[in-house]
């Protein structure tokens, strides 16, 4: 049974999720013992409101760095749970998981170095594939945040897994895999498949603390802004 300061605190932390500025919000979550704050924001991976889920998983990303610097083995207790999210056996689903473990790792090398391998086995069918659908969007999207801030451990195989995503039928797994290339700069602008440069689907990215919508073909393009080459 769920304690009432716990719920009293979980209102709180959604309340938190929703503030305006993201520097208020992580000032204010900073102030929640880190142990409690965890639970939360894995709850409120589950919420209805997209970006209320978001922004839980890129406070998590904070939290989770936060944590490997004053314990490591503490933060690696919030990774080998989000593992066990993502495993079959957990009989659940693990919505946020992959995000959430891309979102820690792109903001601790130390922690990168241990779990980065993981990550990225997820999205290999000789790996530790998600099959789920909805999962590969969040492992896509986990991958491209992870290679923001390292875009030189994309490998081979892995890229070349995230070009077959290009032509995936579903245009969120399309946009995400665009946005992981040109995350990790290894998108050639004048060589954008015809498929994607003509694609306007509409999609939302996270961008920071908020939406914003962009045309699938938009973002491709937008790759000659940031000099990235193949």
């Amino acid at each position: 049974m769920t304690k009432p300061y716990g719920r009293k605190t979980k209102k709180k932390v959604g309340e938190i999720l929703l503030k305006t500025h993201r520097e208020t919000a992580m000032e204010l979550l900073r102030q929640i013992p880190d142990e409690q704050l965890v639970g939360h924001l894995f709850s409120h991976f589950y919420h209805s409101d997209e970006l209320v889920k978001f922004r839980s998983i890129a406070a998590m990303g904070t939290l989770g760095s936060r944590m490997g610097h004053k314990n490591m083995e503490k933060a690696r207790v919030v990774l080998r749970r989000i593992m066990w999210n993502l495993n079959d056996e957990s009989g659940g689903i693990g919505w946020g998981s992959p995000e959430a473990m891309g979102e820690i790792l792109c903001q601790s090398p130390e922690l990168a170095l241990e779990f980065k391998s993981i990550l990225f086995s997820y999205l290999d069918p000789e790996g530790n594939f998600l099959e789920h659908e909805m999962l590969q969007r969040g492992i896509l999207w986990g991958i491209g945040t992870y290679l923001e801030s390292n875009p030189g451990d994309l490998n081979k195989k892995t890229k070349g897994i995230l070009y077959g995503y290009l032509h995936s039928l579903d245009p969120i797994k399309r946009g995400y895999a665009v946005r992981a290339l040109i995350n990790s700069k290894s998108f050639n602008c004048s060589l954008v498949p015809e498929n994607i440069s003509t694609d306007h689907y509409e999609i939302s990215l996270f961008d920071d603390w908020n939406f914003i919508t962009t045309r699938i073909s938009d973002l491709a393009l937008s790759c000659e802004s940031r000099k990235v080459f193949a």
